[in-house]
């Protein structure tokens, strides 16, 4: 493969050592790693600067995660291709992934080397990917019925929807915890709260509720 025909990607997440082995790994496969993240606004604007062709990306960081970052993406870098990737091989915020057009594919942290190797170019070339490790359970939660969101968002408190908002920007529970001065604990009593209340069932379907009722604003 020549320079010219070299794979672009883009690197983000949160931890530095993770991101060398990454660029190491990607480089030693022949692939043009242009340019490194570690929050998701980062990634988004570097996305749009760069134009890499394949952005592979943790799905939970600062300034925004993955699902949130890719939404973004779709106007400010539309020919990019968005890889997640996760910790967590059943996590349901995981396995919603692939649910949004928005993404590609996903990968889990565990899997070996070449499996990333193999993501990348599944994707940069038109495809869709999904870890093997877990290609079972996402394809038995896509073929599932489709969740729709519940009632207005009138039913929830003023913290409710401040949490609902932090959500959708990607914020974890500590991460919510922190900003509000909570425990992570009744950050996430807030999130479970919210889902209960507006019929909804994972974080990824309380990132689209936000976005469609402009709880939070993407573009």
């Amino acid at each position: 493969m020549s320079d010219n025909e070299k794979i672009r990607v883009l690197l983000a997440d949160d931890h530095r050592v993770l991101l060398g082995s990454l660029r190491a790994l990607l480089e030693r496969n022949g692939m043009n790693v242009v340019g490194e993240a570690t929050t998701g606004e980062q990634a988004v604007a570097l996305a749009a600067k760069l134009h890499p062709q394949v952005l592979l990306m943790d799905l939970e960081m600062p300034g925004g995660g993955g699902l949130a970052a890719a939404h973004r993406l779709r106007k400010t870098a539309p020919a990019t291709k968005v890889l997640i990737l996760s910790a967590h091989e059943e996590d349901e915020e995981v396995l919603e992934a692939l649910s949004e057009a928005d993404v590609a594919g996903y990968l889990v942290k565990s899997d070996a080397p070449e499996e990333l190797i193999s993501a990348v170019r599944a994707v940069h070339s038109g495809r869709r990917y999904v870890s093997p490790s877990i290609a079972p359970i996402v394809i038995g939660r896509l073929r599932g019925p489709n969740q729709k969101a519940g009632p207005d968002a009138a039913r929830l408190s003023r913290r409710e929807r401040e949490v609902l908002r932090m959500v959708a920007l990607g914020a974890t529970s500590k991460d919510i915890a922190q900003q509000l001065g909570i425990s992570p604990k009744t950050a996430q009593v807030h999130r479970e709260n919210i889902k209960e209340k507006l019929g909804l069932r994972t974080t990824a379907d309380m990132v689209r509720y936000a976005i469609k009722r402009k709880i939070v604003k993407l573009d």
